[in-house]
């Protein structure tokens, strides 16, 4: 089997992926602003560090798993510089800004349940490490690296880039940022157009604030991961991760900040998804063509033809590799549910095959599938390719149809193949895909709820309230649900879409 490499963002190349402490790994991923509901494009990087986690535990690290929680601040560099989204959102809803954390913060919990995530090994929220961010600030100011104005300290990004590769990361040119970066409101106080806050003053109005050595005021967005980091995970880690889309100024400027800190790059293997576009647009907030997930689940939105299971959701994202773009549209998710079904219904059929012959009777097919068995390994270790490892694993679904379809015969394949195949099917779909049979994870709340609306009808039946019976058959029906009245005065009803 081959060793694991990692595609890092930073050398922009595929590395062997070696931790900094023998089988432990530190892994930090940058999570939610719970100031909104997550969307379909925050689904992916979700998955693919879920993915990652696993399947590092699959190779026997220990892994302390990091995934923040962005609870204040998380104003904007290219917008409207002083802009809280948390105390926005609490004044449009009308909620006291913890309150709305709150909210976000368990509807996101919840929906990384229904894409069977396995959570963080510790979850941080920024509002719980004011302390340390303050201490970070303290410490760049010391080092020369940030100045204070006006009760807001900014970092001196021409200063650290005379010294360091700021912009190696994003690929960013640093006289190409003062060439194109834009005027905007409140940064005259900067130094300089491309510096950063570190802690932004706070306005009289300004719902969230925390006092501090240069006034009240709140921290800026990439000061609060840099602090989580390094409490957690220490001076230097593994792994950092997260959407492409955070590479500049996100991520960059964590590097820079936590380089002045700590005298050390603080991460081996920055990795990076790629973004969902619709249509060739990146799904975002700012071109209005988000999905949220309740709605992606419910189907209740207007892109949509129909609800999607959050485990098809999960496949979808899965059948590309995490680097590559991923394109949405209701046909592909419609043909990723037919491929989940397809794949799942033929590992439960691999599990009733019965065969005790110990030579195959079919020796090419029995070379074959013990092949594509063996490259799943390869495939992840490849930069987590779970598009190969689908691949081939659907190379495998025929064969398997064809025994239980009696076109082959279970003796073509030896009793070691079977018995290395259905071990390899279970860890790679249930294990590190993550992926679960969702017919029989909805079957019982769908039986509960479809006797009690069968329960209605009968009840309306015999009041003879026609319309309501017909409403309650004829809406099951949009569903993909059939109800059928019985001869004998009974009813059955049938689930035609799971």
């Amino acid at each position: 089997m081959s060793k694991l490499k990692i595609y890092n963002s930073y050398s922009r190349k595929k590395e062997l992926f070696k931790s900094l402490t023998p089988g432990h790994v530190g892994l930090y991923v940058c999570g939610p602003t719970v100031s909104g509901e997550s969307h379909l494009g925050h689904a992916r990087p979700y998955i693919t560090f879920d993915v990652v986690n696993r399947y590092l535990n699959y190779l026997g690290y220990k892994v302390r798993y990091v995934r923040n929680i962005t609870d204040a601040g998380h104003f904007e560099e290219e917008g409207r510089e002083a802009e809280d989204k948390i105390s926005k959102k609490a004044t449009l809803e009308k909620l006291e800004p913890m309150e709305l954390v709150q909210k976000y913060t368990n509807l996101f919990h919840w929906a990384m349940e229904q894409f069977n995530t396995i959570p963080p090994s510790i979850e941080p929220t920024a509002t719980g490490h004011i302390v340390e961010q303050i201490g970070m600030i303290e410490q760049i100011i010391q080092a020369g690296y940030a100045y204070e104005k006006n009760g807001s300290v900014y970092f001196n990004v021409k200063k650290y880039a005379a010294e360091y590769d700021y912009g190696k990361l994003s690929g960013r040119v640093i006289d190409d940022l003062l060439e194109t970066t834009r005027e905007l409101e409140g940064q005259e106080e900067k130094n300089d157009k491309v510096d950063f806050a570190l802690w932004k003053a706070a306005a009289p109005e300004h719902i969230m604030r925390w006092k501090s050595p240069w006034g009240v005021g709140f921290p800026g967005w990439h000061i609060e991961c840099s602090a989580m980091a390094t409490k957690y995970l220490g001076k230097q880690f593994d792994i950092h991760g997260g959407g492409m889309d955070l590479m500049f100024p996100h991520h960059e400027s964590e590097m820079a900040q936590s380089t002045i800190c700590n005298h050390v790059s603080p991460v081996s293997y920055w990795m990076h998804n790629n973004m969902i576009t619709i249509n060739g647009k990146k799904m975002g907030k700012s071109y209005n063509n988000v999905i949220p997930l309740t709605q992606l689940f419910s189907g209740n939105h207007p892109t949509l033809e129909k609800a999607y299971h959050p485990m098809v959701v999960r496949f979808f994202i899965l059948q590309t590799q995490y680097r590559s773009t991923l394109d949405f549209s209701n046909e592909a998710l419609q043909a990723a549910e037919k491929g989940l079904r397809r794949l799942l219904d033929a590992f439960e059929n691999l599990q009733k095959i019965q065969c005790t012959n110990s030579i195959a009777a079919d020796e090419e097919l029995n070379v074959k599938v013990i092949k594509l068995v063996s490259e799943l390994d390869d495939f992840m270790n490849d930069d987590f390719n779970t598009a190969k490892v689908l691949a081939n694993l659907f190379e495998i679904v025929p064969v398997i149809n064809g025994i239980k379809d009696k076109t082959i015969l279970p003796e073509a394949l030896s009793s070691e193949t079977y018995e290395v195949l259905k071990k390899q099917f279970k860890i790679f779909i249930v294990d590190l895909l993550g992926l679960k049979n969702f017919t029989q994870t909805d079957n019982e709340t769908l039986k509960g709820v479809m006797e009690l609306l069968i329960d209605i009808r009968k009840q309306a039946k015999g009041k003879k309230d026609f319309a309501t019976s017909d409403k309650i058959r004829n809406q099951l029906l949009r569903l993909g649900i059939v109800v059928k009245d019985e001869k004998d005065g009974g009813m059955s009803w049938s689930a035609e879409t799971l």
